[in-house]
């Protein structure tokens, strides 16, 4: 656990000196567990001691040491302004380093953008220890790790991001509607147009689930005004979901990613360690391009009341997403994708022997959705990384000469066409391949075969 620069720097140079496979860990949130396992003899460098960050309201701009969580980066802003805030996600114990190299969506992503659209300086260490700004690394490779995905470039120091304005007060809703599965799928199906055609200022989220009697959807609204406007527009625009004007809460930006994430005061954001749910969990994501019918809706709600695990999570993206070209950072899903669709399926520990249960019931749901999302490719998210889609056992390859073909299974339906850059990317600075996993980007190059170390040819 490096708690300096200087030690991170001198850690991974061991670590590429010894031949040691490396897994970095930020917050330890990968979706499929790659920040903190593998198949062989590993180490992983944890960034839990690199947690400040530095705030400078006159400037605008805040350094973020990759270890930081998303709640230390929140509360460490809000301690610092009223009037500035950042643009990601909104669990508080999801790790800035991993978060802001895949991407990084959250509740003011169509005011702002997402979070690596907001980067405008890192430092990386790379497989020699060097410490690169973004000057020195050059722009391929800083355009590459703004969305390109984590443990692939090198490790993550850290960031240097611009603050964005926000009002001293805002609004924010966290409602459940516990109905029948008919109703249920009728404010879906009048969600996913309100949710991409909302002013920029206004996002509204949901989560759902449901059992045999009935379904739950709750409903997460963040509006960068006062309550009384919020009110007003939801009035008009999503009349059907009926909410009260006690049910809008006036407060700070800081104290709104506590209330969205559940939380009792600002202060918990600054706890790490908080648990949400210990179950463990797969899930698999979808965009959306077109509207989903009714029909689908009630379907999707009817397979979820099967599955106590099962649950939903629904973003809208458009705003300023729509107006973000699809090649300034890896991310590519922008003008046109209406919907982030995500689906979950958690057991608790005493129902590991059902695993396999569960994954056929997440792989039944994800087929019944294809027809309904984006098509050639079928296109996904690197934050929530899907090993159902194929991976490179790197320390069993002869060569990586067909590895570049290889990912591309996933490769382009992460970042589409911009996969072709990110090689080109990862080539220039890790031709050795030195950080990898399962689904990292390959360099264009060839190997020897090795057990113990990579060799370049």
């Amino acid at each position: 656990m490096p708690g300096s620069k200087k030690e991170l720097s001198s850690t991974i140079h061991c670590c590429t000196r010894e031949s040691w496979t490396i897994r970095l860990r930020s917050g330890g949130h990968s979706y499929e567990g790659l920040s903190y396992t593998a198949d062989t003899p590993f180490v992983i460098v944890d960034m839990m001691n690199l947690n400040r960050v530095s705030v400078d309201v006159e400037s605008e701009t805040a350094w973020v040491e990759s270890g930081a969580t998303l709640g230390e980066l929140y509360h460490s802003i809000a301690q610092s302004t009223d009037t500035l805030g950042f643009t990601a996600g909104w669990c508080p114990t999801v790790g800035s380093g991993g978060h802001i190299s895949g991407g990084g969506f959250g509740m003011m992503s169509r005011k702002y953008g997402l979070a690596a659209d907001n980067v405008v300086d890192a430092i990386l260490i790379d497989s020699n220890g060097a410490i690169l700004d973004r000057e020195k690394m050059g722009e391929d490779v800083f355009w590459a790790i703004r969305g390109g995905g984590g443990g692939v470039w090198g490790a993550i120091y850290a960031w240097k991001i611009k603050l964005l304005p926000v009002p001293e007060k805002l609004t924010v809703f966290r409602v459940t509607k516990n109905v029948g599965i008919e109703d249920a799928s009728s404010l879906l199906h009048k969600w996913q147009y309100v949710a991409d055609e909302l002013d920029e200022d206004f996002t509204v989220s949901v989560l759902g689930g449901a059992n045999v009697n009935e379904a739950w959807l709750m409903f997460l609204g963040l509006h960068l005004g006062p309550k009384g406007a919020a009110k007003t527009i939801i009035d008009e625009k999503f009349p059907e979901l009926g909410l009260t004007a006690e049910e809008f809460q006036e407060m700070s930006w800081g104290e709104s990613m506590g209330f969205l994430a559940g939380l009792e005061t600002v202060s918990d954001l600054n706890n790490r360690f908080l648990k949400f749910d210990d179950r463990a969990f797969k899930t698999k994501v979808d965009f959306t391009r077109e509207p989903i019918p009714l029909d689908v809706f009630r379907r999707a709600l009817e397979m979820l009341s099967t599955q106590p695990g099962g649950f939903i999570a629904l973003n809208g993206l458009g705003g300023k997403m729509s107006t973000i070209s699809t090649d300034f950072t890896p991310f590519p899903h922008r003008k046109g994708t209406r919907l982030m669709f995500e689906y979950i399926i958690a057991w608790n520990k005493d129902e590991e022997t059902r695993i396999g249960e569960f994954s056929g019931w997440l792989a039944k749901f994800y087929d019944y959705m294809e027809p309904f999302v984006s098509k050639e490719p079928r296109v996904g998210y690197v934050n929530h990384i899907d090993l159902d889609l194929g991976g490179i056992d790197w320390r069993n390859r002869s060569s990586t000469s067909s590895a570049v073909e290889i990912a591309r299974n996933w490769g382009e339906r992460y970042f589409l066409s911009n996969y072709e850059r990110l090689v080109r990317a990862k080539t220039l600075i890790d031709p050795n391949n030195v950080f990898n996993h399962p689904q990292s980007i390959p360099p264009m190059m060839k190997f020897d075969h090795f057990e113990e170390n990579y060799k370049e040819m």
